[in-house]
């Protein structure tokens, strides 16, 4: 142990600029690991914000979980989603928790949208702003609790409090007396203001009753809100209100599948925010799995970064450590030594890179909140202890670099004395190791093109590394293949060019190790862009096919009865749809295992549908859709299996489940989704169907028709409607599109800072070990413009070879990717390819030339 202790020691001081390269990949190894890692405990962490139930102590509310089970392999497995619309619970419910001993009051809650009747009529999509509300019963603003700040509590049908922020439309409703006319359920009704309270500027709050009648459930609630009498325990009653519901078999409204239990549940703490905010309970879980994803990429471009790196800094070494070996050195001592070596280093850069986590977590986190990552109401949380968590991942850098030294040093250490000091050729085991990486990433490129959505993904994902782990394996070869083809044209380029081909044709194994992080930054930012810009490109040709509408009109609080009706009748208008976008659960078997897969969707009247929207039909007839039908996009049709006349099972955003007859199948399902429903249908099972002007009518135009003219007729015939006069085309969006962008920039980012450490490090150091060949060239008479233009020229095969190899790698799972859900060759924006390009040559010329500046100046060799 001494003696490895003095190797590394010396080691260490006389080869300190090898081991800042990898000090510097270490570093941002653990910086990285450290950032994913606190993302990934404040998400396992995280819980819905607690706003408008703070007053409460316990919430009952519905299950918004749907569970989906199937036999996998043998035994029965289960998979759950969470569920973004509104789980209601029975009114019976309300008299059950009223009567458990320790309740001092039991306070219904419901919320429907509201809007401002009769407000502007006519702007753009851009200009228009919001005038839309939620309306709730007066007596649940005690569970905030929001108190009244001047004025009194509503006590007949017709009066309303609103919030001290101004209430829903925009000079504010604040003054007591105002005269307001609402919008609810497409039916408008005048109010007074009698009182301005706390809380959120959209909020207006009714009388209980009225509450009741207006949200269109009387006999359901959205939850009930519990305080306890004083000197009862919120734990000891959330038991006992448990105990009672369950003892009156009260359950979620609604038929859920079977195997989906539909149990009331009663929340505490700070579950109750999940009563309120019900898009993030789903959220938190896609975030686990993205960055959970996430870390694992990263995890794995570390090693084979880090590998890299610290075996070139090694093979620099090679024939001083073939020498210790020659010299008596045992396999054990050598071993020690470099790891000790490795571990000093490996140490420091991972506390380090540790200190630095939290500023990048920062980072990550306003990167998520800038995007509109995540729901409103999600907060991301971290207990005291948990912001050690880079210290845990510091360890794991110094595994990974003690694995890499054991790699790295493992051929040296074990050579016979006698062949110590000579250089090995790759041996055959390597390469029969490369060669089955690469059959098993084209065979994840083959599983890629048969599956869909996440699933065909991730099989592309996992296709990419794989290869890129096969080309760093075959990099010898691949560098001796790729420089017998450039050997030709070099040799045109003069002197320089004819010795930048003998050297590559000479340093085939060398060349490798420089080409191996050019693969995967190419690969890597190939696969990571080009999938989703595949997905997003088609989508918008698609959506531009599929409108055909003029003009578009939207209302906040729902359109007034009877208005597609007296649209169709104005004046120059040859059809309206209406369409409303929500979403479904698909529960399937998915390769032997069972899976819940969300879907966007929308919901459209079929009345006259191509006129506005041209799904491209493939078969049956799109204008049979109503009321427990669908329309199936022609990719899904195929691998359900099914066509006109079939029936497909889907679960609404509400988990009540529904076996619909399929009416037609159409083409164009990237822009409208894979299911086509009857708004009815839809409408029924969504929460808040028209907050925030969620739906809208289509209207198509005859030919003849003068736009304006006809655009002041809509208004007219929809008192407070918003006419569109450039309509944005029809898209449906995955609620985590926005999550996997931010997803795709941090691991491109993430890979993209490895790539650069170590494409300058591996090109630095083989440059650094190449000064006495430089030196000896220079002596036989090779001038300095000649090695430069070696070096130019080697350093540009390098890079060739490298893009090449990795666009070629990067190709094979991303056409299987993209043929299988878009039906087109990849995409990726000019601009991305551009920036991928530019850093590579940049770090290529930055890491190959300034190490041997000094060798190159002056009239003599130095």
């Amino acid at each position: 142990m001494k003696v490895a202790a003095l190797l590394a020691t010396r080691a260490t001081r006389a080869h300190r600029k090898a081991w800042t390269a990898v000090f510097a990949a270490l570093t941002l190894t653990s910086l990285l690991l450290g950032a994913f890692g606190l993302t990934l405990v404040s998400a396992w962490s995280a819980h819905p914000r607690v706003e408008r139930y703070a007053g409460a102590d316990l919430v009952v509310a519905g299950d918004q979980t749907t569970r989906f089970s199937a036999a996998s392999l043998g035994e029965r497995e289960t998979v759950s989603a969470g569920l973004t619309e509104r789980v209601r619970i029975p009114r019976t419910a309300l008299t059950v928790v009223r009567g458990v001993p320790g309740v001092r009051a039991a306070v219904a809650d419901v919320e429907f949208p509201v809007g401002l009747a009769g407000s502007a009529a006519t702007e753009s999509a851009t200009e228009s702003a919001t005038a839309s509300a939620t309306g709730r019963p007066w007596e649940a603003a005690r569970l905030a609790p929001y108190a009244l700040r001047t004025g009194r509590a509503p006590q007949r049908a017709d009066e309303v409090v609103v919030a001290g922020g101004g209430g829903p439309e925009r000079g504010g409703a604040d003054r007591v007396g105002q005269r307001l006319t609402l919008r609810v359920g497409g039916h408008d009704t005048a109010y007074t203001v009698v009182g301005v309270a706390d809380g959120p500027r959209t909020a207006v709050w009714f009388t209980g009753a009225e509450a009741r009648r207006l949200s269109g459930h009387p006999e359901a609630l959205d939850a009930i809100g519990v305080v306890a009498e004083s000197g009862t325990g919120a734990g000891e009653l959330a038991g006992r209100v448990r105990k009672a519901l369950d003892t009156a078999g009260v359950t979620d409204v609604g038929h859920r599948a079977d195997g989906d239990p539909a149990a009331v549940r009663v929340l505490t703490g700070d579950d109750r925010g999940e009563a309120e905010f019900l898009a993030a309970a789903p959220a938190r879980g896609e975030l686990l799995a993205a960055l959970g994803s996430v870390a694992g990429a990263v995890v794995l471009v570390s090693l084979l970064v880090v590998s890299s790196t610290i075996v070139q800094a090694l093979r620099q070494r090679s024939h001083e450590l073939g020498l210790l070996r020659a010299v008596g050195a045992t396999p054990g001592q050598l071993r020690a030594a470099v790891g000790r070596e490795v571990g000093r280093v490996a140490a420091w850069a991972a506390l380090v890179g540790a200190a630095g986590a939290a500023p990048a977590y920062l980072g990550l986190r306003a990167l998520l909140d800038a995007r509109g990552a995540l729901p409103t109401g999600l907060e991301l949380t971290l207990l005291p202890p948990l912001w050690l968590t880079p210290l845990v991942t510091a360890a794991v850098t110094v595994l990974v670099a003690q694995v890499a030294a054991l790699i790295g040093g493992a051929r040296t250490a074990t050579a016979r004395p006698a062949e110590a000091l000579r250089e090995r050729a790759p041996g055959r085991g390597r390469g029969i190791t490369g060669l089955v990486l690469l059959g098993v990433g084209a065979s994840a490129a083959g599983t890629a093109a048969l599956q869909r959505g996440a699933t065909a993904a991730a099989a592309a994902g996992a296709a990419a590394v794989t290869m890129v782990i096969a080309c760093a394996v075959l990099g010898p070869w691949i560098a001796e293949g790729a420089m017998r083809l450039l050997g030709a044209p070099l040799r045109l380029f003069g002197p320089g060019g004819r010795l930048a081909a003998a050297n590559c044709a000479a340093s085939a194994h060398r060349l490798g190790a420089a080409i191996t992080p050019i693969v995967l930054v190419t690969a890597f930012a190939g696969v990571q862009l080009s999938g989703g810009a595949t997905l997003t490109h088609a989508g918008d040709a698609q959506a531009r096919q599929v409108l055909r509408a003029d003009l578009a009109v939207h209302t906040d609080g729902g359109l007034p009865a009877g208005a597609v009706e007296r649209i169709r009748e104005v004046q120059g208008v040859r059809a309206a749809t209406e369409i409303v976008p929500g979403t479904v659960l698909l529960a399937r078997s998915q390769l032997g295992a069972p899976e819940l897969e969300r879907l966007p969707v929308f919901g459209v009247t079929p009345e006259r549908l191509t006129s506005t929207l041209d799904p491209g039909p493939r078969s049956g007839d799109l204008t049979r859709l109503r009321p427990g039908t669908v329309a199936v996009g022609a990719d899904r049709a195929d691998s359900l299996g099914v066509r006109p006349g079939s029936t497909v099972t889907l679960r609404f955003g509400d988990g009540q489940e529904a076996r619909l007859r399929v009416v037609a199948t159409y083409q164009r399902s990237i822009a409208l989704g894979d299911f086509l429903l009857s708004r009815d249908d839809l409408l029924r099972h969504t929460s808040m169907p028209t907050a925030s002007g969620a739906g809208r009518v289509l209207v198509a135009t005859a030919p003849d028709a003068d736009h304006k003219a006809v655009t002041n007729a809509l208004a007219r015939a929809v008192p407070g409607a918003r006419v569109e006069p450039d309509p944005a085309p029809v898209r449906g969006e995955a609620a985590e599109q926005a999550l996997a962008e931010v997803v795709s920039v941090a691991v491109v980012g993430a890979v993209g800072g490895f790539t650069v450490i170590a494409v300058l490090s591996t090109l630095a150091l083989i440059a650094t070990g190449r000064r006495p060949e430089l030196r000896l060239l220079r002596l036989a008479g090779a001038g300095r413009g000649q090695l430069r233009r070696m070096l130019r020229l080697e350093a540009a095969a390098t890079v060739v070879t490298g893009l090449v190899v990795g666009a070629a790698v990067a190709s094979v799972p991303l056409l299987a990717f993209s043929m299988a859900t878009t039906g087109t060759v990849p995409y990726l924006p000019p601009a991305q390819a551009a920036v991928i390009v530019s850093v590579v040559v940049a770090t290529a010329a930055a890491g190959s030339l300034p190490p041997v500046w000094g060798t190159l100046r002056g009239r003599y060799p130095r």
